[in-house]
């Protein structure tokens, strides 16, 4: 897969999910950074300015919705796709993230275990 080496934030702190992830887009030609919180998240994205961010909801310290909130109110950063992905298997949680007014809906929505057909189409049709 051509994808001029974009860059993938994986933010999760669940090591099986994490692993899984990178393996998935590295096999597919992506590069792949790691945070294990959101805070992290936050500082590698202003750090490498990934160019798409698969991002947990629940993890310890930061928690993604922070994370996301604070990510895509930031003028330089807010243009990063987002793709929530979670174990978290409320379908209300999809439509609450999504209609904050505080922040924009996220480019797509996956929950655990995830589909990799869906998520790397999902990829590919935002970044490459």
């Amino acid at each position: 897969m051509g994808n001029g080496n974009k860059t993938i934030l994986v933010v999760d702190d669940e090591q099986d999910i994490v692993d899984y992830l990178r393996s998935l887009f590295e096999d597919n030609g992506y590069e792949v950074l790691v945070a294990w919180d959101g805070a992290e998240a936050e500082r590698l994205t202003r750090e490498r300015r990934p160019d798409l961010i698969t991002l947990d909801i629940t993890m310890p310290k930061e928690s993604g919705v922070k994370a996301y909130k604070d990510l895509k109110r930031d003028p330089e950063l807010g243009a990063i796709p987002i793709l929530i992905v979670t174990g978290y298997g409320d379908p209300q949680l999809e439509t609450f993230i999504s209609t904050r007014r505080t922040a924009p809906p996220p480019e797509g929505y996956f929950e655990k275990p995830i589909d990799r057909d869906e998520l790397l189409a999902k990829v590919s049709e935002l970044i490459g």
